[in-house]
């Protein structure tokens, strides 16, 4: 029997490989082309997941970055601009912040118009010091001050310690707009550099400088990313045009780097925006009354009808009474129309196929919401089967890998091939899942290629039941047994086999 299920999973296997793109998304409806769908895709063989079996691994197109690594890289930018343009490190820095932290375009601006680069960005190439007195008026409070008490920008317009510190509080208060910070007098442009908040904010708002500066390397840049998973700290640097677009962060959050969903592949991103908008529109709210609910002859208020005979009453102060079937009213119904609890008006009308329109609306959405309804529960049932194998590895990893180590006498490095089995359940699950989003779209005419996609899906699912089966509840015994099995090596070579055939 287990050379059979290994040789049907080859089959399934064998037959997605005849068309890469199957999953492409050209069998959307055409009313919603225009969608831009701009997923690319690469071979089922590869898969960027730093948690994934090293046999499934290949060559990653990104850098997951945390803190130190984002600062370090500024750093990195600021002192590479600096020695090739000769200026100071903190003009570097307001340079890179101005040109969206791109090193090549700072070089390239700077050597075309070195001029017009310095009025744009507000660097004055002379410095202009303080005025030479024993005090000067500050040009916010119009207060005198003794110089030591005042300060300047590289243009040299004075003003007070404490108007410059409520001047930067409201600025960095107001947003990132305070990286490119210019001198308070209206009419100069002088950029105020990162030395001038270090030396003069307060602790607070030099905190609040120090972060949004941080960020501004990730959300300036084209070519990285923040993680999309609430409360993560990590950022993603692309290597933008190199193919699959899944990212697997540090989090162990995985995502897709074009539309920042949750990782879809093979599906591609403009159904899964289709599908995401379908799941959380309104008009399905409207199917759903449409499909289940009927007007009121009088008083056009829908109504819905859960039990009961046919003989239906409008709420207050409506109360008109009729009947659910055929909408007439309830004082025309008795033993010639069929009886109270039958409608054979309705019925022969039917037959006759007689409909208004809006019984054949009515039909209509009846169908669509029992179509949507099918392929969303096993949407949804997919994504919930995936939370527990996750939840399942984490179990294995934390405590039954320790514990299966002990009863089986075998080192837990021995012991991978089952958290491999997990992992591949978890990807499996995943792309299960969006599979079912992919079939909705799918156009009713196109019959063969239907057929050969439940064909496929029906493949892919038996493949992973079995594999789930094997790696939780035959595992269980294992764990259950007083000590080591004698047919655990081939359990190992079991499982092992069912992990290697992929979706």
């Amino acid at each position: 029997m287990d050379s059979e299920d290994e040789m049907s999973m080859h089959d399934a296997n064998d037959a997605e490989s005849l068309d890469d793109d199957f999953y492409s998304g050209d069998g959307a409806d055409s009313d919603e082309a225009d969608i831009t769908m701009d997923y690319e895709f690469i071979d089922n063989d590869s898969d960027d997941s730093d948690d994934f079996p090293s046999h499934h691994r290949s060559q990653l197109n990104y850098t997951v970055l945390g803190e130190a690594d984002i600062l370090q890289r500024q750093e990195e930018y600021i002192t590479q601009v600096s020695m090739v343009l000769s200026i100071s490190r903190i003009a570097a820095s307001i340079l890179l912040r101005h040109y969206n932290w791109c090193v090549s375009r700072v070089n390239d601006e700077w050597f075309a118009d070195e001029e017009k680069v310095r009025r744009v960005v507000g660097l004055l190439e002379y410095p202009v010091p303080l005025p030479d007195a024993k005090e000067v008026t500050c040009g916010i409070c119009f207060e005198m001050y003794p110089c030591d008490m005042m300060r300047s920008a590289a243009c040299g317009h004075p003003f007070c310690v404490t108007c410059w510190q409520g001047y930067m509080s409201s600025s960095i208060n107001d947003g990132p707009g305070c990286l490119m910070l210019r001198c308070p007098d209206p009419s100069c442009c002088a950029a105020v550099g990162q030395d001038m908040i270090n030396a003069l904010a307060l602790r607070e708002d030099k905190d609040k400088y120090k972060r949004y500066f941080l960020r501004s390397f990730i959300e300036d840049n084209r070519k990285t990313k923040w993680c999309p998973a609430p409360g993560c700290e990590f950022a993603v640097d692309f290597i933008v045009g190199s193919g699959s677009y899944d990212v697997n962060c540090r989090c162990s959050y995985s995502f897709c780097w074009n539309c920042t969903e949750e990782a879809h592949r093979p599906v591609d991103c403009g159904t899964v925006a289709k599908w995401i908008l379908k799941n959380s529109a309104e008009s399905e709210n409207m199917n759903w009354i449409l499909a289940n609910s009927k007007p009121c002859p009088k008083c056009k208020r829908p109504i819905e009808k859960n039990q009961g005979c046919m003989h239906i009453t409008c709420t207050p102060p409506c109360k008109y009474e009729f009947c659910w079937l055929c909408l007439g009213a309830w004082s025309d119904h008795g033993e010639r129309t069929g009886g109270f609890y039958a409608c054979n008006r309705y019925e022969a009308a039917k037959q006759e196929g007689v409909y208004d329109e809006a019984e054949k609306r009515r039909e209509m959405a009846k169908n669509s919401l029992e179509r949507y309804t099918h392929y969303y529960e096993r949407w949804a049932t997919n994504q919930s089967s995936r939370q527990k194998a996750l939840a399942d590895l984490s179990q294995m990893q934390a405590v039954h890998l320790e514990k299966l180590s002990d009863i089986q006498s075998q080192p837990e490095s021995q012991l991978k091939f089952i958290i491999e089995a997990w992992l591949q359940i978890v990807e499996c699950r995943r792309v299960l899942k969006w599979t079912y989003a992919y079939g909705f779209y799918l156009p009713e005419h196109e019959q063969a290629k239907r057929q050969f996609f439940e064909y496929l899906q029906g493949e892919a699912e038996s493949g992973l039941e079995r594999l789930h089966q094997c790696a939780e509840k035959e595992l269980q015994g294992y764990l259950n047994a007083e000590g080591p099995s004698k047919d655990f090596n081939e359990f190992r070579t079991k499982l092992a086999g069912l992990t290697r055939f992929e979706l």
